[in-house]
C-alpha cells in the first residue's frame, strides 16, 4: 500500500477543520507550518510544538505532528538555542508540523469544547464567544447539580481539577471553553449560566467568581486542550490506514 503524502493529509485536515474559513489570532499561522519530505508514514498529536514533543514524536517514529499551540506565537527572533534545537530536531527527525488552534475549539464534532461536553455526557445547545466571526465557547444543558458535575470533572481531570463555586447549586447550562477561561466571564449571564468549565483562569478571577456568583471549574490548559489534536489524528490515520499515536507530556499546567 503507498503511504499518503504530505500534500493529502494536509489537505484533508484543512478540509476537515475548515482552516481557511476560520481567523485566528496573531501568529497562531494554522496548516502545515513545517515540512518534511513529502511522504508520511505515522500520525502524531500533541498539546504543544515544543522541543520534548518533538523529541519524543521523532522516537515514536512519528513524521506528521498534529498540535494545538503551534510554532510561531511569538515575534520573529534569531534562530538560535532552543529554538534553533526545535528546528534541527524536525529537520534530522524528519517531521512534519501541522498546527490547528482555534478551528479546534471551535469545531462542532471535533473541537476541545464539544468533545469535553461528549465527556461529561452533555448536550451542546449552542456556541458563543464569538472570535472574528466565529463562536469559540460551547454552551451545554446541565444535568444533575454541581456536585455531580464537578465528580465528574474531578474524575476527567484528577491532577489539575479546582472548584471555585458561588454560583448556582443547581445550573440549567454550563459553559465550556478549554484552555483559557478568560474572555468568557463576562459573556456568561448574557447566555443564561452562572457556570463554566475552562482551563485555567487568573488568581483575580477568585474574587470576580464571589462578586458575581459564579462556579468555575478550572481543569488545566493543557489537560483540556488533548481532545481536539487526538480525534483529528484519529480520523487522518484511519482515512489514511497509517498509525497514529497521541505524544503526552504531562504539563500541570
Amino acid at each position: 500500500t503507498l503511504m499518503p503524502t504530505l500534500q493529502e493529509i494536509v489537505h484533508f485536515c484543512d478540509t476537515r477543520v475548515r482552516r481557511a474559513h476560520i481567523r485566528d489570532f496573531p501568529g497562531a499561522e494554522n496548516g502545515l507550518q513545517f515540512a518534511n519530505n513529502g511522504n508520511v508514514t505515522k500520525i502524531g498529536s500533541a498539546v504543544d510544538a515544543g522541543l520534548v514533543p518533538f523529541k519524543k514524536a521523532v522516537a515514536a517514529g512519528v513524521d506528521f505532528l498534529i498540535v494545538h499551540h503551534g510554532l510561531f506565537w511569538e515575534p520573529h527572533i534569531p534562530v538560535t538555542n532552543a529554538i534553533y534545537e526545535k528546528y534541527r530536531t524536525l529537520i534530522e527527525g524528519n517531521l512534519a508540523i501541522y498546527s490547528s488552534h482555534l478551528p479546534l475549539d471551535a469545531h462542532r464534532e471535533i473541537g476541545n469544547n464539544a468533545l469535553l461536553a461528549a465527556k461529561l455526557e452533555l448536550t451542546v445547545e449552542d456556541f458563543f464567544l464569538e472570535y472574528e466571526g466565529t463562536p469559540i465557547a460551547a454552551l451545554a444543558k446541565a444535568t444533575g447539580n454541581r456536585r455531580e458535575l464537578a465528580e465528574r470533572l474531578r474524575n476527567l481531570f484528577p491532577d489539575t481539577f479546582k472548584a471555585i463555586e458561588y454560583g448556582s447549586w443547581q445550573p440549567q447550562r454550563v459553559a465550556i471553553l478549554t484552555g483559557s477561561g478568560r474572555s468568557a466571564l463576562a459573556e456568561l449571564k448574557k447566555h443564561g449560566t452562572d457556570t463554566l468549565i475552562t482551563g485555567e483562569l487568573r488568581q483575580q478571577h477568585f474574587n470576580i467568581a464571589q462578586e458575581l456568583q459564579l462556579n468555575l471549574y478550572v481543569c488545566g490548559h493543557y489537560a483540556t486542550e488533548t481532545f481536539g489534536v487526538a480525534a483529528l489524528a484519529d480520523e487522518v490515520a484511519t482515512h489514511f490506514g497509517i498509525e497514529k499515536t497521541f505524544i503526552k507530556t504531562d504539563c500541570p499546567l
